[in-house]
């Protein structure tokens, strides 16, 4: 139960860019929360990337900015530097990479950071990562990128599936948000939302995010919080 009510939404977007201060507003203007998990090592990073064959920024948030624009939300980590954990051979590196940008980022938002998601696409992640960090780090849940349309409760919060990601399947998410909407559960759900802030400038879709928290927000049977608050 989810302070007593059995459906939660929450949110989680990655590498902590300035296209997050649109997306916070927006969380706060209706009332809902997220998790943003950053790259302690590459705050403050200029760049750009081409996704869909459009040229947008990928600027990365100044640590000392960190704790005013997540304020409200929760902070979580994503490794110092991005890499491909599976392919990493040295244990004690997974584990440098995994900690070491959590201590960081605790003490940037001024509060112990217990949230992860695992970097980069497709399965970025295995048994012995997830092992690395559940044994050797301070870190509580870990979320993959494996979407499985499910809101049903998970085992394993190490390896942990969210429900949708929101730039392959704007409108697979709002098929499950409508359906998230009528159910009347005997049980708890989540309905768990993933991606990254600037994938909204890809295709310009930041008004149709915006429906879909209008659509999602104000519910008294639905619990709206971080990740830490729903998993845990």
């Amino acid at each position: 139960m989810f302070q007593g009510k059995r459906k939660a939404i929450t949110f989680s977007y990655d590498d902590g860019v300035t296209q997050d201060i649109r997306l916070a507003e927006l969380f706060h203007k209706y009332g809902m929360k997220a998790t943003f998990n950053l790259n302690s090592e590459l705050l403050g990073r200029d760049g750009a990337l081409v996704r869909d064959g459009v040229e947008i920024t990928h600027i990365k948030n100044p640590a000392e900015d960190v704790r005013k624009i997540y304020a409200g939300h929760e902070i979580a980590a994503h490794t110092l530097t991005h890499p491909f954990l599976p392919k990493m051979e040295d244990p004690a590196e997974v584990i440098r990479q995994v900690e070491e940008d959590r201590l960081r980022l605790s003490d940037l938002a001024g509060y112990e950071v217990v949230g992860f998601a695992y970097p980069g696409g497709g399965v970025n992640h295995d048994k012995r990562v997830a092992d690395l960090i559940r044994e050797h780090t301070g870190i509580r849940y870990a979320r993959t990128t494996d979407s499985n349309a499910s809101f049903d409760l998970q085992a394993d919060l190490y390896e942990f599936s969210p429900t949708v990601y929101h730039h392959r399947d704007m409108d697979g998410m709002f098929e499950l948000g409508e359906k998230f909407l009528s159910l009347t559960p005997d049980k708890p759900q989540i309905f768990y939302i993933w991606g990254h802030a600037y994938e909204f400038d890809i295709r310009d879709e930041w008004g149709r995010f915006e429906e879909f928290l209008q659509m999602m927000s104000g519910k008294s049977d639905i619990f709206y919080g971080t990740n830490k608050e729903v998993l845990l």
